[in-house]
């Protein structure tokens, strides 16, 4: 017999939150043996006085929850009469005090939300990601590309290097590694005049090579190994698909509404691709491409190795190899040692292209 309230009983009407849904209820509260909640007759919630506690409330509202409902479950009371008469039935109302069984639930519920963040980031985020990275359009990833291009250069001060001589010894680098790769036109590569020694791929298939590393190099297969590293990473979709999972919940929102250009996101994901390494397994991956890539050229890929080691120094005597991200610079040297052959054919570029890439920014100045 719930679907009517004895007539001698006090109702009032409050604003109900059933904490499964968000969804407000315009409920009557009937107080008896405990306070009933009822919708449009009918019992649908009871709360025992000595459960019931004050929650945060703006002025000129009362808010309540209980110990025996759902966390997110709560009552708002605008009617002053009722606020009072709800106060006084309710001994416990002001008291903080969470007994036994409260502080179970409550760390009960800390522990699993706990639990669902460790495995959304281990596992849900890099899942979405290795899924959707295949289904997202090469436009649509152009389009990020240069989206995050722009944030690149204004990072960098926006300075590419032209030296006309430079150049073209670059280009015809570039084109000579992107042909043996296998990929297109649309792949593009250029010096930034930074100090930085880095180089970087991003989505779409820009890459810049920093003249801070070029500078470090001692000759064209050094950079030739590096630049073949980062065309793995295009070939791969490396940089996307790193993209999504440093981007997280924000990127997947943008780009499932299509905002792409000039979001939140793309700063947030730009920044998180410059400062953030890929995994070791695609730094592996990336590796690979670059030792099929140099053999198949005729040429060696160790001289990358020692540019890397000449510049991180050895990272094993720094005690962080558990936690590196990248494959330690020893440890990348070692792999390129153990595939070093004797170079083949004609030089990778002739001494004259090579001092003229290695000037490409100093001819700008």
């Amino acid at each position: 017999m719930d679907s009517e309230a004895p007539a001698s009983q006090s109702t009032r009407t409050a604003i109900y939150f059933d904490g499964a849904s968000s969804r407000k209820r315009i409920v009557e509260l009937v107080f008896s043996a405990a306070i009933e909640i009822r919708e449009s007759g009918e019992l649908i919630a009871t709360w025992p006085y000595i459960g019931v506690r004050r929650a945060e409330s703006p002025p000129g509202l009362l808010r309540a929850t209980s110990e025996t409902a759902p966390p997110l479950a709560r009552l708002e009371i605008r009617d002053r009469d009722l606020a009072v008469e709800l106060i006084r039935r309710c001994g416990k109302f002001d008291d903080q005090t969470i007994g036994a069984g409260g502080v179970v639930r409550i760390v009960g519920w800390s522990f699993a939300a706990l639990a669902s963040i460790v495995f959304l980031l281990a596992y849900g985020v890099p899942y979405a990601a290795e899924r959707l990275t295949p289904l997202i359009p090469q436009s649509v990833e152009r389009r990020i590309g240069e989206a995050t291009d722009k944030q690149v250069r204004l990072l960098f001060g926006d300075k590419v290097c032209s030296g006309s001589a430079g150049q073209a010894a670059f280009l015809k680098l570039v084109n000579t590694l992107r042909a043996g790769m296998g990929l297109d036109a649309s792949v593009d590569a250029a010096v930034l005049s930074s100090d930085i020694p880095n180089a970087i791929a991003l989505p779409g298939g820009k890459i810049y090579l920093f003249n801070g590393l070029l500078t470090r190099a001692n000759s064209p297969d050094e950079i030739a190994g590096v630049l073949a590293h980062e065309l793995g990473h295009v070939h791969n979709r490396d940089s996307m698909r790193n993209m999504i999972y440093t981007g997280g919940t924000s990127f997947l929102i943008g780009l499932l509404f299509g905002d792409i250009s000039g979001s939140g996101a793309i700063i947030f994901a730009t920044r998180s691709l410059l400062n953030a390494s890929h995994s070791r397994d695609v730094e592996n991956g990336a590796d690979t491409a670059t030792v099929d890539l140099m053999h198949k050229l005729g040429r060696s890929p160790k001289p990358m190795g020692e540019l890397l080691v000449r510049i991180t120094g050895n990272q094993g005597d720094k005690n962080f190899s558990i936690f590196a991200s990248h494959p330690l610079s020893e440890e990348r040297l070692a792999r390129m040692t153990r595939e070093d052959r004797q170079p083949e054919g004609a030089p990778i570029l002739t001494t004259e292209e090579w001092n003229a890439l290695k000037a490409i920014c100093a001819t700008d100045k």
